[in-house]
């Protein structure tokens, strides 16, 4: 099973959980395989400076079962890139598709989150406005919700902010695999405590 991660410049480095949650989950599943997927393949600089190097470009991605687009401040550059929105709704239209933090700013400005419900980040540093205010304000089509997650469909997740990436992946761990697989995930991980913590505090919102 093919899992992809969408990475640019100025992603948050802690959003590269998501690819920690699936190393670990190897362990369990050794089937599962996964690439970083960029605008352009090579060296990506994330947000704090540190750079790593995207496996493909979105022109010469492979098809994957899952991509998981990630956050960060580069998100407002990328929200307005028409071959990023393009790829974004291919996926969409193909296969399953997720966001994590303000991954889901960019799945809102592509168009697929319009007439359902959605979250993104919520908290910040004043004076920065909320991206779940700005989720709200400038997309008007999108029902946001103040959640962990939101699953429509088993097609379209988009998970909360910033540490709220590894509850998300997760949760599509459980979707594709098996509830039992994200389970020993969390446990090989010793993040099983704060997982239920976080469902029984911040409920996720399931949908058809």
């Amino acid at each position: 099973m093919q899992f992809g991660i969408f990475i640019y410049d100025g992603v948050e480095p802690i959003d590269l959980a998501t690819y920690g949650v699936l190393s670990m989950a190897r362990r369990i599943v050794p089937e599962i395989a996964i690439c970083t997927i960029a605008p352009r393949a090579g060296p990506v600089a994330l947000a704090n400076g540190l750079k790593v190097s995207a496996d493909f470009g979105i022109d010469d991605a492979p098809p994957c079962d899952l991509v998981i687009v990630t956050g960060g401040p580069g998100w407002t550059t990328q929200a307005q890139e028409k071959a990023t929105l393009g790829y974004i709704r291919r996926v969409h239209a193909s296969s399953r598709i997720a966001s994590v933090c303000t991954g889901g700013m960019i799945l809102a400005a592509s168009g697929i989150l319009d007439d359902g419900p959605a979250t993104t980040k919520r908290e910040v540093v004043a004076p920065e406005i909320s991206p779940l205010a700005v989720m709200r304000n400038d997309y008007p089509k999108v029902d946001v919700r103040e959640a962990m997650l939101v699953e429509r469909g088993g097609r379209l997740v988009t998970g909360g902010g910033v540490s709220l990436c590894i509850d998300t992946t997760l949760h599509l761990l459980g979707l594709m695999l098996g509830q039992h697989v994200a389970d020993e995930t969390a446990r090989i991980m010793e993040y099983q405590r704060a997982w239920r913590a976080n469902r029984d505090g911040f409920a996720p919102v399931l949908t058809g």
